[in-house]
C-alpha cells in the first residue's frame, strides 16, 4: 500500500482546503500541512488547464529552497472552465448567482492540476471532468447561496453540497476532481514516484 511505500518520505500538502485535507486523510496518508501565501495571478493568454497548471506550479515556487531530501510537496489548483472563460471564486452573493446561472442547463469543465515537487524534480498533472447542470430555478440558486455560502469554491458551487445533489444531471470523469482533488491520479503518481 502507498502508506507503506511513503514511510521514509515526508508528504507536505500545501493547501488550506478542508476537502483536500479530508481526501488525504481518507486515503490513509501521513502528511503535514504547510501554507505559504501566494497571489494567484496568471498571464491572461492562458486557457483551461494551462491556468491551473501555472497556478499549481506558482504555489510550489513559494517553497523554493525550503524542501529537504525525501520531502514531497503537493500543490494544487482547480479551475471551472465555461464558455472559454475561467470562473474563479465568487466575491459575493450576486457574483455567485451570476456564475451558477451561467452554468445552469449546460455543460462545463472542472480542471484540477496537481504539482508534485521534490528537491530533484517537479511534475504537473491535471484531470478534466465534464459536468452538466439541469435548468436551475432562481429560487434554487438563491436557496443554495443563502444556506451554503459557496464563496471559497471555483465556479461558486460544491458538487458534494445540496446544489450538486439536486442539480447535477451528468458527470464525465473523476468525481473527486470536481470536489477539489483527483485522488486516483494523486495516488498513482505518488506510487510511481516512490515505487522504484
Amino acid at each position: 500500500m502507498l502508506k507503506e511505500l511513503l514511510k521514509d518520505y515526508r508528504l507536505i500538502l500545501a493547501s488550506g482546503s478542508p476537502r483536500r485535507k479530508q481526501f488525504f486523510e481518507e486515503m490513509g496518508l501521513n502528511f503535514e500541512i504547510r501554507l505559504r501565501p501566494v497571489e494567484e495571478v496568471y498571464p491572461s493568454n492562458l486557457k483551461g488547464s494551462e491556468i491551473s497548471d501555472y497556478l499549481s506550479k506558482l504555489k510550489a515556487s513559494a517553497f523554493e529552497g525550503q524542501l529537504k531530501p525525501m520531502e514531497i510537496l503537493i500543490t494544487s489548483d482547480t479551475v471551472v472552465w465555461y464558455n472559454d472563460t475561467s470562473l474563479a471564486k465568487a466575491s459575493d452573493a450576486n457574483e455567485a448567482f451570476e456564475m451558477i446561472s451561467q452554468l445552469s442547463g449546460d455543460w462545463h469543465e472542472v480542471i484540477t492540476s496537481v504539482c508534485f515537487t521534490t528537491t530533484e524534480r517537479q511534475s504537473v498533472k491535471n484531470s478534466i471532468t465534464k459536468v452538466k447542470f439541469k435548468d436551475l430555478t432562481d429560487a434554487e440558486i438563491n436557496y443554495y447561496i443563502k444556506n451554503y455560502q459557496p464563496f471559497d469554491k471555483a465556479g461558486a458551487y460544491g458538487i458534494q453540497e445540496w446544489i450538486g445533489l439536486i442539480g447535477i444531471e451528468q458527470i464525465q470523469g473523476s468525481y473527486t476532481n470536481v470536489v477539489g482533488l483527483p485522488t486516483q491520479m494523486v495516488y498513482e503518481t505518488l506510487q510511481d514516484m516512490v515505487d522504484k
